[in-house]
């Protein structure tokens, strides 16, 4: 799929501030990371930190992908736009249960938090053209 200069730039940002948060999963931000985790979740620490490690590693991947791994960037995206909807009840459990890591330190910050997601999937399907992908693929399907 075809992007222009300015999808292009945001998908490398995007894929650097994707791997500078990976590597906060696994390093300098891994209590602030453990906030996150959804209390339903089983609060056993050792799993709470797989689950902080494994994801840390997922961010790593796929913001390494969304930089250098142009010839797929709409799979990649969409990948990414998946990943942010799956960690996203991560979000929710730190409101609902008004748990503060990352500054977001009153009820009101948390839940403006929760309004960033959605322009995450956007940017990541935006910026790699996943939307035509999507689109094209859809398409195709529907005259089969």
């Amino acid at each position: 799929m075809k992007t222009n200069t300015i999808q292009n730039v945001f998908r490398i940002i995007l894929g650097a501030f994707m791997t500078f948060a990976g590597i906060g999963h696994l390093t300098f931000q891994r209590d602030e990371f453990l906030a996150q985790v959804p209390r339903w979740l089983p609060t056993d620490p050792a799993f709470m930190d797989f689950v902080v490690l494994s994801s840390g590693v997922v961010e790593i991947t796929l913001g390494v992908l969304m930089i250098f791994l142009a010839k797929h960037k709409a799979k990649v995206g969409i990948a990414l736009a998946v990943f942010y909807i799956l960690i996203f009840p991560g979000n929710i459990s730190q409101y609902t249960n008004g748990i503060d890591a990352f500054g977001l330190d009153t009820d009101q910050k948390r839940l403006i938090r929760l309004f960033f997601q959605p322009i995450l999937v956007i940017w990541a399907l935006w910026s790699t053209a996943g939307w035509n992908y999507l689109k094209l693929k859809l398409k195709l399907n529907t005259k089969l």
